[in-house]
């Protein structure tokens, strides 16, 4: 999702059930609702979200239960960047996430996102299958420990003007937050991660918010007890990356892939995972990725009329 003014994404399981069910219809009497990047409920935006949100056209059929909105994916090989905001010492975390960021690219699961294109005709290109880790860069608490969506964008823009992280118009900045810091937008009770874009230094960077789910398991992570890789944080946490990613690729405008209710690809099948085999832990997982398990929640295929899955084709 985005969020862009935080194109937010991946709208909390459980927490949200009853929204979702309640707002299935689309306030604007049968138009498409813009996603905001925060969920595919169509949460109350900030208005600084709002504004950047573009109108859509009127979209084609949804032949595969997505539309396009003629808006770009983001083609070519994708950079990951990360942000650790706050005090990450005394676990594996950024060990089991960055190994993600470092193989996901490549992966059947990437390769859903393939499905997605923008233009058409001769000018129609797909998304690639291609992501690479570009490196991170770590804040202390540069902007306290209560960080409204504003404050993530300043956040991701002090990183690029310093110098810490290159300015890259095709990479996806994750500021990941500690488990003592809140996001005042709705962490943890609205959603659990979301992404958008903004200008900064005359580039559309594209950004995402994580926050550590150590603050609230039961909601945005199916694993209760135990996890792949023994950090139920951590590993949950890779899943909302990998969810915030997709919908990165393939909507990071807000302008290109959602349903007529505001749903981005991976909104379809949020906290659905498909087949799962035992971990040699003992835990479930889905997917091994590099020398890792993890439990990653499934994404829309957009083709065969569409469906969630966890490999493609």
């Amino acid at each position: 999702m985005t969020l862009r003014n935080l194109g937010l994404a991946l709208a909390m399981s459980g927490i949200m059930t009853a929204a979702a069910g309640a707002q299935a219809v689309s306030p604007g009497g049968g138009h498409d609702v813009v996603p905001t990047g925060k969920g595919g409920w169509n949460l109350q935006g900030t208005p600084e979200l709002e504004k950047r949100a573009r109108k859509p056209p009127t979209p084609p059929p949804a032949n595969n239960g997505i539309n396009y909105h003629n808006g770009p994916v983001m083609l070519g090989n994708v950079n990951i960047y990360y942000i650790w905001y706050g005090d990450w010492g005394g676990d594996n975390t950024v060990d089991i996430l960055t190994d993600l960021a470092e193989s996901i690219g490549g992966t059947p699961w990437y390769n859903i996102n393939t499905s997605y294109y923008s233009g058409a005709g001769r000018k129609l290109k797909h998304v690639s299958n291609s992501v690479t880790y570009q490196g991170s860069t770590t804040d202390d608490y540069s902007h306290g420990k209560s960080l409204g969506d504003d404050d993530v964008r300043d956040v991701v823009a002090d990183a690029i003007t310093s110098g810490r992280l290159p300015k890259d118009p095709n990479g996806v900045y994750f500021v990941l937050t500690a488990k003592d810091v809140d996001e005042t937008s709705g962490f943890c009770t609205h959603y659990c991660g979301w992404h958008t874009y903004d200008k900064i230094n005359g580039a559309d960077i594209k950004f995402s918010f994580i926050g550590d789910v150590d603050r609230c398991p039961s909601g945005c992570t199916r694993l209760r007890y135990h996890s792949p890789n023994d950090n139920i944080a951590a590993d949950g946490m890779a899943s909302i990356i990998a969810h915030e990613l997709s919908e990165s690729v393939t909507d990071p405008l807000l302008n290109a892939w959602y349903t007529g209710k505001g749903d981005e690809n991976a909104d379809k099948c949020a906290f659905t995972y498909g087949d799962i085999y035992t971990a040699p832990n003992g835990a479930g997982a889905n997917v091994q990725w590099g020398t890792r398990d993890y439990l990653i929640q499934q994404n829309w295929v957009n083709a065969g009329g569409g469906y969630c899955g966890t490999s493609y084709p």
